[in-house]
């Protein structure tokens, strides 16, 4: 079978279970959101947290919940990295340095998982262990609840209650991400993954030479980080380290995991409005953009072009060769078009345009499907903006799910999508102006412009991947990029709480004839336009200096 085959045969197969997943993990995430009684080991832990489970927030104080709770994470994350040499199973490794230790803490509270350090040769087993991998299951739960707000805001009416920031938290991982995880790191240790707390193993190669083999819990982060669309690597490598994507079906499955919830979030929030039409639509909406950008890096990678891949008389350099161009392709878009970050292929070394088109997909907001629960939230802001145009073009107040669109709630829509080119745009400006911070980049030019644009890109949108050439661990980077991290994180979430605190306030509209059915193709062509058009030529101008201007080299 050629390449080609096998890669078609493999995306093919891809779209076929995701679809065989969209109800049943939906309807499992609409019971788990929508259930009135409180489970025993559930009450359990609002003893321990102390919380009045049966009372529900506002958005404020849902927000004031999730603020409250990351800054929390953030400083405990902190200390123990900062001090994980006092503590046991450290392999010898010595606390992070401060700047270091800040932007790694911020980073996986806020889903991003962006590393300035070789997981492996930086951090002892209780760091990995209950330190990283307790955020990429907590920080993964708070997007998909502050997707639940935002999903009651448009199911409730005359109300300002949206439900229990800790209920939420405590059920999502509880009975979503916990058990996916448990079959999800049995399978991977079945197909090789490492799950161990062995320190270092020293292995001697074919060639006689000895190499010192690092071990871990891996399977068990590797679940987690993927289903959570968290995406930090236990290895350097990242998925595309043996240890942690072992065989070409387990490179199937991290996939997977990648896209399993976020494709299903549009079923749960068709339930939860009465009417599963909607949440087809968004599917819809999701599905087109991905399956867009997939065929453009696949087809790019396939071709060839560029600097690099020409100089090597080859597409294939900084590849994993055991998946072949379009698997990796696959994995590309699947991790950048979600918030995720894993990679089972370098970036940096990806055609000029392939590369851009990963670019591109950050720059989107993540939203084909985008991370667990951000990419649905991003969505449902970028249809409430569609049906705001599409009231300016008859003359009449725009309506969604029965929700007036008004002042109010358009100024919160715009400028949700004002943080990320600010936060992107002016991060790139200000690095660039510090000449000492061109060192980071691996070389000048386009191509060196494209690594800064993607390292800013990956913070401002959490995603946490990288082109792999740029050097990020100096103290501006590592303040400039957690700061991107943060605000990119949560003002964007506490502007959709507050979205959806403005809509459950409102009572239900009567459609009309003048209502736009927003559960047919035309209303799915109108997002997606609006996708592009109010997103994607926001950064034109950049992405002409960077990869565009590499790729016309």
């Amino acid at each position: 079978m050629s390449e080609t085959t096998a890669g078609l045969t493999f995306i093919a197969a891809m779209i076929a279970a995701l679809a065989a997943t969209y109800r049943p993990l939906g309807d499992h995430l609409y019971r788990v959101a929508a259930r009135e009684h409180h489970r025993a080991v559930e009450r359990g832990v609002y003893r321990l947290v102390g919380v009045d489970a049966d009372t529900e927030q506002n958005w404020a104080g849902y927000a004031r919940s999730v603020l409250a709770f990351s800054a929390v994470s953030i400083v405990a994350l902190y200390g123990l990295l900062r001090l994980q040499h006092l503590l046991p199973l450290d392999k010898g490794m010595p606390g992070l340095e401060p700047g270091l230790a800040w932007n790694t803490a911020v980073s996986f509270t806020t889903n991003t998982n962006w590393q300035a350090y070789s997981g492996e040769s930086a951090l002892g087993q209780i760091a990995q262990t209950a330190g990283l991998a307790v955020q990429n299951f907590v920080s993964a739960a708070v997007g998909i609840a502050v997707a639940m707000v935002l999903v009651r805001g448009f199911a409730r009416k005359a109300t300002d209650r949206l439900g229990n920031f800790w209920v939420d938290l405590t059920r999502i991982t509880l009975w979503v991400l916990l058990p996916i995880c448990l079959v999800a790191a049995i399978a991977l240790l079945a197909g090789g993954a490492v799950q161990n707390l062995t320190d270092t193993v020293q292995a001697t190669g074919p060639a006689g030479d000895t190499q010192a083999i690092t071990g871990g819990a891996v399977a068990s982060q590797e679940a987690i980080k993927n289903l959570g669309t968290n995406g930090g690597g236990y290895y350097n490598a990242n998925a595309a380290h043996p240890f942690e994507n072992p065989t070409s079906w387990t490179n199937f499955l991290l996939v997977y995991l990648i896209l399993a919830i976020p494709f299903s979030l549009p079923r749960a929030f068709g339930r939860m409005v009465g009417d599963k039409r909607q949440g087809l639509a968004i599917a819809a909406v999701m599905g087109v953009i991905a399956s867009v950008s997939l065929a453009l890096v696949v087809g790019l990678e396939s071709l060839g072009n560029g600097t690099v891949p020409q100089a090597v008389a080859a597409a294939m350099e900084g590849r994993e060769v055991r998946f072949g161009v379009p698997d990796s392709a696959l994995f590309a878009s699947a991790t950048t078009l979600t918030s995720t970050g894993s990679v089972n292929s370098f970036h940096d070394s990806y055609t000029s345009f392939g590369g851009g088109v990963l670019i591109l997909n950050m720059m989107l907001g993540e939203v084909a499907p985008g991370g667990v629960g951000a990419g649905l939230y991003g969505m449902l802001v970028l249809a409430v903006v569609t049906v705001f145009v599409a009231g300016l073009m008859v003359g009449r107040t725009p309506e969604y799910l029965g929700k007036k669109i008004g002042a109010r709630e358009v100024k919160l829509a715009s400028l949700y999508f004002l943080v990320t080119p600010a936060l992107l745009l002016v991060g790139v400006a200000a690095s660039i102006a510090v000449p000492s911070n061109l060192e980071s980049m691996q070389e000048a030019g386009p191509h060196g412009l494209s690594e800064m644009l993607y390292a800013f890109a990956s913070a401002s949108n959490n995603n946490g991947s990288a082109f792999a050439g740029f050097g990020a661990d100096t103290p501006w980077f590592n303040t400039a990029l957690g700061l991107c991290m943060a605000l990119g994180r949560f003002v964007p979430i506490v502007l959709v709480l507050a979205l959806g605190g403005a809509l459950a306030r409102q009572r239900r509209v009567p459609a009309s004839a003048g209502t736009l059915p927003t559960h047919r193709p035309l209303f799915v062509g109108m997002v997606v336009g609006v996708t592009l058009i109010l997103v994607a030529l926001t950064f034109l101008p950049v992405l002409a200096l960077g990869p565009i201007a590499e790729g016309l080299q």
